[in-house]
């Protein structure tokens, strides 16, 4: 069964030009010119993905992924913006987008970045109940084949990019992981030392499993290196 990408841009020749490249590649595809309609095609279509323009007629891309978000709809947004300019790219990562790409870009790429998300977050072969493994760090508990976490066991509400990185971390728990590492493990290419992007999902992730994000039990920041995610010591 084909998955599902919505496109938001109102650029026609953006949109004819990933339209073509995405069915080539086997999505089904539909298309919206504003922000507007791509917030009600979002909700009523219900996508597996999501490419979306940063600047857009009615409703710009910041504040259509930001209002998903907060209808917890976590599906992967792809941010596109004809601007190089870190301000934007790190706003629309801090409102909940997965990633971004600045115009003009390569549709290949764009195809590669959706079918590795795809990989990323499509469930493996059906498992029994017993088959399924968890991961158990202090109270955060992870069940990587179903792509869900919980803690104090509450269910987290996470991008999948968040749920990657926290997987990761939580794979190689008490190591100490550079931002070159998580960039080249989570997002599957380089950035060319972008390692905000890391601190970003980081800050995330400290704000739904940290009971106090200035003193971190979980995820802890070691200065000159990276990050690592421990077992919570009572003693802190």
């Amino acid at each position: 069964m084909s998955k599902k990408v919505l496109v938001v841009d109102d650029e026609p020749s953006i949109v004819t030009l990933l339209q073509y490249n995405l069915e080539q590649a086997g999505f089904e595809v539909i298309t919206a010119s504003d922000g507007e309609e791509g917030m009600q095609k979002a909700i009523r279509e219900q996508p597996d993905l999501m490419i979306l323009d940063l600047m857009l007629p009615k409703m710009d891309g910041i504040e259509v992924c930001k209002q998903l978000r907060q209808q917890k709809m976590m599906l992967p947004i792809l941010m596109l913006t004809a601007k190089d300019d870190e301000f934007d790219k790190v706003l629309g990562l801090e409102l909940g987008a997965d990633d971004y790409m600045t115009k003009p870009f390569s549709p290949r790429e764009v195809v590669a970045r959706m079918k590795a998300i795809l990989r990323r977050i499509q469930p493996q072969a059906i498992q029994t109940e017993e088959e399924t493994d968890k991961m158990v760090i202090g109270d955060l508990t992870i069940f990587p084949d179903r792509y869900e976490a919980y803690f104090n066991s509450a269910a987290l509400e996470l991008t999948p990019k968040e749920f990657e990185l926290l997987l990761y971390l939580a794979k190689h728990k008490g190591r100490v992981l550079t931002r070159d590492q998580l960039l080249s493990a989570v997002w599957n290419y380089d950035f060319s030392g972008d390692t905000r992007i890391v601190d970003v999902h980081i800050s995330h992730l400290r704000e739904k499993i940290e009971q106090n994000t200035k003193k971190p039990l979980y995820i802890k920041t070691i200065r000159g290196l990276g990050y690592k995610l421990e077992e919570p010591k009572n003693d802190d």
